[in-house]
């Protein structure tokens, strides 16, 4: 594979440009719409019962996040390919990073199952009083945000090798490798905050990742219209894999 995208790495990088953007949409759509508009934060009531009178759009934001995890993993495999001749350690890491984050992210779907079952009409749910329902399908999705946020971790860790490794490939914009690394450092920032200290967190959200959007649109939307610097790329991997001595 390494000696196909040797030959043609712009074919890698507008696949994965395209992918990247996909994801960008899908996780806009599950959360920010989906989501967005059915979950009434601090009213487990209301949430519930936005929920229940669409269980379609709830059932389809949780598609659309497993398709954009499905997503991430070819694009994972074409930024390692692209990134590997500046360090194959540190493209390798940032690799596994993001595969470590997207199976956390994967597992954590299944909080946003748990309302779907908790507010469905099955018997054995008259055991609980509509309260409680409510306040476990709440309690459920609260957990879901936590679980993404500690995924998001991983992702910004990937997110500071992976701008390091743009930065000095030669062949992408240093300014994209600089808007990555920030996009690394607002997930980073927004994720730790949520779990050590939630009013802060609660205070930069969601200001806090609107630098991170940018960087990645920015860098799939480079992917797709430019990809690599061809001359660059070239110059790059007729040398050593892993200049950088890493």
């Amino acid at each position: 594979m390494y000696a196909a995208i040797e030959h043609n790495p712009q074919r890698y990088a507008r696949l994965s440009g395209l992918l990247y953007l996909a994801i960008i949409v899908l996780g806009l759509f599950g959360e920010g719409y989906a989501r967005g508009s059915l979950f009434v934060p601090g009213d487990a009531a209301a949430s519930a019962s936005n929920i229940a009178a669409s269980p379609f759009l709830w059932r389809a934001g949780i598609a659309g996040d497993i398709l954009m995890h499905i997503f991430d993993v070819p694009v994972i495999v074409a930024l390692y390919l692209l990134l590997r001749p500046v360090s194959a350690s540190l493209a390798l890491l940032s690799t596994l990073l993001n595969l470590v984050q997207t199976a956390v992210l994967v597992g954590n779907k299944l909080n946003l199952l748990v309302p779907i079952f908790l507010l469905a009409d099955a018997s054995y749910l008259q055991a609980f009083s509509p309260e409680q329902l409510h306040a476990l399908s709440y309690l459920a999705i609260k957990a879901h945000s936590f679980g993404f946020g500690i995924g998001l971790i991983f992702f910004g860790a990937a997110c500071l090798v992976r701008g390091y490794l743009i930065y000095q490939s030669g062949y992408f914009p240093r300014v994209i490798g600089v808007l990555i690394v920030v996009a690394g450092l607002c997930y980073l920032t927004n994720s730790f905050a949520l779990l050590v200290a939630p009013s802060f967190a609660d205070a930069i959200f969601p200001a806090v990742l609107v630098p991170a959007f940018i960087g990645e649109l920015s860098f799939a939307l480079w992917l797709i219209i430019k990809g690599v610097n061809i001359q660059q790329w070239r110059q790059r991997t007729a040398g050593p894999t892993a200049p950088l001595g890493i």
